[in-house]
């Protein structure tokens, strides 16, 4: 299955999420590497100071094409995703990856990292609180996906 991983640069879990489910055989979009030598979207790219910016000037740059660049990698992936694991802690941009998927009807599955409760979690489809767990489900949407295929 093609898996969105979605998650935090400073969440230190996911690349060993993106690594447990290549090893087992999905296509894993990983937004820190997404294509041979692209080490993923920073806006330090752009502007070493960016954490300087005023409203403005970040809205601005939100149209370099930098940020263009990378907004459409992840954006593919996440269109062309058949599951979508996003992994606790995160941030507003996978916030928005997670209420996009949901919205675009993709099977979710949130990994916890902690019990800090979020009620709007109730939109995924999944809620787990382990890497196997999410293999499990995996395993099952993956037989379920076969089932229908032939």
């Amino acid at each position: 299955m093609r898996i969105y991983v979605a998650s935090s640069w400073r969440n230190t879990q996911q690349p060993i999420v993106v690594a447990a489910l290549r090893a087992v055989g999905h296509l894993v979009y990983d937004f820190r590497n997404p294509g041979n030598g692209n080490h993923g979207f920073h806006w330090s790219e752009i502007d070493p100071d960016w954490k300087q910016w005023t409203p403005l000037l970040y809205r601005q740059q939100l149209s370099h094409h930098l940020a263009e660049e990378g907004f459409r990698s992840d954006m593919n992936a996440l269109e062309s995703a058949d599951v979508v694991v996003a992994v606790q802690p995160f941030g507003r941009s996978t916030a928005l990856e997670l209420g996009w998927a949901c919205g675009a009807r993709k099977e979710t599955i949130l990994l916890l990292e902690n019990g800090e409760p979020e009620l709007m979690v109730k939109m995924c489809d999944y809620i787990c609180v382990s890497l196997a767990e999410v293999q499990q489900i995996l395993a099952r949407l993956d037989d379920k996906k076969v089932t229908h295929e032939t």
